[in-house]
């Protein structure tokens, strides 16, 4: 199900006041309009995590369209509906990460900007520098990183889509930002 097409039949409407728990139920027992509103309202969450693990906007496209399929069968076996945004943004990293790996192709990063006037050309050399410090990084490295500083998940969400201890991935990110300022020069 093509997760555009889905937000054009709603008219790019995002959930509103419905409450979360009722708009998955109802997705559950086959209403079309309650997971166009899921992919409506988290569509744009999917993307950031799934471009930013793989760093390849054909993977991190091919990503989304795998974690809209995934979270359309596999909706019904979700245990905590509180927690879909959560579900959702594992199984979109998960699906980025295994598709590049079987692609096992490198591409130049390109990040994007805010529009906060003309970058310079060492905002772009450090931009560039960041992204190269980034993709350098393990696959499962750049995951957490991704869900905490791309996502806003805090350590104890993290732990619960990786496998790993709340304090172990406090650790993990610790050893990481050290491990790119250095890399960075950044000291």
């Amino acid at each position: 199900m093509a997760g555009r097409h889905l937000m054009g039949m709603i008219g790019g409407v995002v959930a509103d006041a419905e409450p979360q728990t009722s708009m998955v139920e109802r997705a559950i027992a086959g209403d079309e309009l309650a997971f166009a509103r899921i992919v409506a309202t988290y569509h744009e969450d999917v993307a950031r995590i799934a471009y930013f693990v793989c760093g390849d906007l054909d993977i991190a496209e091919e990503a989304e369209q795998a974690t809209w399929a995934a979270a359309y069968r596999g909706l019904k076996d979700l245990r905590r509906q509180d927690r879909l945004r959560a579900w959702l943004l594992t199984i979109a990293a998960n699906e980025a990460r295994q598709i590049a790996r079987s692609r096992r192709r490198r591409r130049v990063r390109e990040l994007a900007l805010a529009d906060a006037g003309r970058p310079t050309d060492q905002d772009h050399a450090a931009l560039l520098d960041l992204a190269d410090a980034v993709g350098r990084l393990d696959p499962r490295d750049r995951l957490i990183v991704g869900l905490r500083y791309v996502s806003g998940f805090d350590s104890a969400e993290i732990g619960q889509a990786v496998g790993m201890s709340a304090t172990a991935v406090r650790v993990r990110l610790h050893r990481l930002l050290e491990r790119l300022r250095k890399d960075l020069g950044d000291d």
